[in-house]
This record gives structure tokens, sequence and C-alpha cells, in this order.
């Protein structure tokens, strides 16, 4: 069930801290002299510091040009469906922000020519996002059978990897052996899981992955896997490659499924949304887990003693071949639908929104949730010298990144949309079909996708 928070926007703003770029790199649209009011669909916030923190962002632009922002909050949940739904009806909000739209939405509908080009928003500050923030929003439209930037980056996630340092303690075991290799690393909580069982603790796991192809955090954290393992799906044109990995992809879900066959894995991960494995890890149901984002850490500050001591967020370990991991950035972004007729004063907002001082005062409002696409961003003392010990970790797996494949190939966001990769790992934890069987299933139906996308 969505849950709705109504804000009408009218906070004065207040100074923000960093003078990157000044406003006059705004875009200047004509605002009409009227108060007119345009509706804003964002994600719903996690803290109240996000909340007010966009609220005084968006109060400035309100006051600047005598408008009104109408926002809604939306949960993860349901704002991407009910978006389309409202697309589908003729009515969809002014601009949409969601936080996994980009992994089936956002394509899909840039393809359908139904988003606005947003290049003219982007440009002006261009130079300061990273190229990944940029390739993410380089869509392909149908209709000009040309790519362009058809969403605005506002912030970007990497795959936590969390632990209890406590908990292992409990059993004997310290975080100072936790081995760097692929192998060894993960045979780490597999043997905590072990020492655990062997003292009468028989529901605590080693490893919370989902397995389920409800979540999209198991897309997220397979395709990390992926990666991982050297497999690249399509090449720099967006043209599919899968037949050239097949033992890459096999290799990889051997041992991401491998975990729930060998029993490591909570039983009901086959059936897991994105929520469960925060749960069962803060129940202290597992030694570890992985999360997109810092929301498990974040869930934790108002116990210090928890968050800075007991509860460690770790960098991944060297991928298989020895050398560091890339890691797989998610950008999250804000599209303008192409049927709006409120074009011109979206547009001026988002050009406001990410105005470098602007765009840093609504991240640290986030806690940590989000981080910035503009690498100079970074550079802050909140990130870079941070003496929160979750952000100063997260915020070095920026330096290695890497991109989904989405915004490569509008085809391979139905990949997603259909769970390709859910509900092949579940047939192979669950015992269905062997990892060669359902590589080979999992392989024909993204080809079938590719040979049919329109």
């Amino acid at each position: 069930m969505r849950r709705r928070q109504f804000n009408q926007l009218s906070l004065l703003f207040a100074g923000l801290g960093l003078a990157a770029c000044s406003d006059s790199a705004v875009l200047n649209y004509r605002i009409p002299e009227k108060n007119s009011k345009f509706r804003v669909w964002w994600i719903q916030s996690f803290y109240p510091a996000e909340t007010e923190a966009l609220s005084q962002i968006v109060a400035e632009w309100e006051k600047n040009n005598n408008a009104k922002v109408e926002i809604t909050f939306y949960n993860d949940g349901s704002v991407n469906r009910d978006a389309e739904n409202a697309l589908n009806n003729g009515n969809p909000p002014d601009i949409l922000f969601s936080n996994t739209a980009e992994f089936a939405l956002y394509p899909k509908l840039a393809w359908q020519n139904k988003l606005l080009d947003v290049t003219d928003v982007v440009a002006p500050v261009k130079g300061l996002f990273s190229p990944i923030a940029l390739k993410a929003v380089s869509y392909k439209n149908s209709a000009t059978d040309q790519r362009s930037y058809y969403a605005v980056p506002i912030a970007q996630l990497s795959a936590g990897l969390h632990y209890w340092r406590d908990l292992l303690a409990e059993f004997g075991l310290s975080d100072t052996n936790i081995p760097r290799d692929w192998d060894g690393f993960w045979q780490f909580w597999e043997a905590a899981q072990d020492r655990a069982k062997s003292k009468g603790k028989k529901d605590i796991y080693g490893i919370g992955l989902p397995m389920s192809a409800e979540a999209t955090d198991t897309i997220f954290m397979f395709e990390q896997f992926l990666e991982a393992y050297g497999v690249d799906l399509l090449d720099d044109n967006g043209q599919l490659q899968i037949d050239n990995h097949r033992q890459g992809i096999i290799t990889a879900l051997s041992k991401y499924a491998g975990f729930y066959k060998n029993q490591h894995v909570p039983p009901k991960a086959v059936q897991w949304t994105d929520a469960d494995n925060n749960q069962v890890f803060l129940s202290r149901n597992s030694f570890m887990t992985t999360n997109p984002g810092l929301s498990i850490p974040a869930s934790q500050q108002f116990d210090p003693v928890v968050y800075n001591k007991k509860l460690v967020t770790t960098e991944w370990p060297l991928a298989p071949s020895g050398k560091p991991l890339n890691y797989l950035v998610a950008v999250k972004q804000a599209v303008i639908f192409a049927s709006t007729q409120n074009q011109a004063m979206a547009k001026s907002l988002l050009s406001h929104i990410i105005q470098p001082n602007n765009l840093l005062t609504y991240l640290k409002g986030a806690g940590g949730r989000y981080f910035p696409t503009m690498p100079k961003l970074l550079e802050d003392s909140y990130y870079k010298d941070s003496q929160d010990p979750h952000i100063l970790t997260t915020t070095k797996q920026f330096q290695n990144t890497t991109s989904f494949y989405t915004a490569q190939n509008p085809a391979y966001a139905e990949v997603g949309a259909q769970q390709i990769w859910g509900k092949t790992i579940r047939s192979v934890a669950k015992g269905t079909e062997t990892p060669e069987q359902a590589t080979e299933t999992a392989i024909a139906q993204i080809k079938n996708i590719f040979a049919q996308w329109k």
C-alpha cells in the first residue's frame, strides 16, 4: 500500500555551504507571472534533514520564480508503478525522482519518446558530472534514433557490505582476519556460521544475499558478481555479446546461488523483498549482508556504540582475478515527462536543484543514503575526511566504478522488468535447474528480448 505525504513547500531558503557554481548557470526560463503550481513526485526521505534540505532548495526556487511546487513523497514500492499508471492515464507528474526507475522504467520511456530531452538542463554543469553519471542518463529514443540526455543525475549508490563485529567476537572470531581474496572472503562467512552452529546457534547465517525474483537488490548484487567474474554482457555499442560469456555466467551463478544451496543463506531468501535482508541482518540473524547505499547503518544512528563500533561497513574483496573490484554504480535520476504542460518550470527547478551547492546540501541531508555524481563534491570533507566510518568507506568505492547496462541498450531494461536474473538465481537456489541449465534458459530469454525489442 502506498504511503503519501503532501508538503506544500514554502520554507525560506537557508544559506548553503559550497559555492562551486554560481546561480548564473541556472537556466533562465521564462516563468509565467501568475502563481503556477506543478507536481513533483519524489522518493520518500529516510531522515527529516533530507526533507528539510530539499524543502529549502525548492522554497528558494519558488521565491525567485513566484511559483509553487506541489510535492508528493512516495515509498520505493509504489512510485514507479503509480507514475507509469498516471502516464498511461494522461496525468503524469511534471517531475519524477525514483530510487529504482533507472533499472527498467526510464530506459523504456525514453525509447518510447515519453521523456523530455533535458540536455539543456545538464549542459551548464555537464563538466562537473562523472562520466558514469552522464552515461547513465544518455538514453536512446526510437523516434529520433539518437541518444540524448533524458534524465538528470541526482545521486549515486554502490553496494555496501556490512557485518557485525561484536557478533563475530561472540564466537571467537576477529574481523582483522577477514581474507581479502575472493574465495577466502566468502569462506570466512561460511565458517562463521558453522562456528555459530557448533555452539548451538542455528538461526544465524553467514551470508545475507537475496535470492528472489522480487527484490531489485538481487539484480544489483548478482550483476556485481558478474562484474567480478569479468562478464560483459553488452559491448560499448550496446550490442549483446552474451554467448561469449556463457562460462562466466555459469561460474558467477554457481557461486552466488551456491551460498543458498549450501545453507549459508536464510531459507526465506528466495522470497525476499528489498527490505528483508535489512531486517534479517538488523535482527542479528546473519553475520553479513550487502545493500545499495547506507540505509542499514543509518537505521542505527540513534545508538553511537552500535553505529561506530559494532556495525561495520567494509570494502568488497578483490575480484577472483586478484585485481581490485570495479563497483557497479546505480545513478539515481530525475525525469520530466514529455506530455507535461509545465516543461519550462520543470527544467528550471531541476537546473536549480543540481547546482553544486544545492546538490551537496541535499545529499548531506540524506545522511549517506546517496552520494554525489559530481567528483568535486566527493572532495568535500563530509565525504573525503569523514569522521563517519560508513561514509568514509563507501566514498572510496567511487574511485573504481562501472555502470549498469540499461542505458547502453533499452532492451536490457526489459531483462530487469522480466526479472530474468532473479528467476534464474531462484531456480538454481531451489534446485529446479542446474547452473548450466539455468544459464542456457537465461541466455535464450535475453536473446529473445533483444531480438523482439522495438
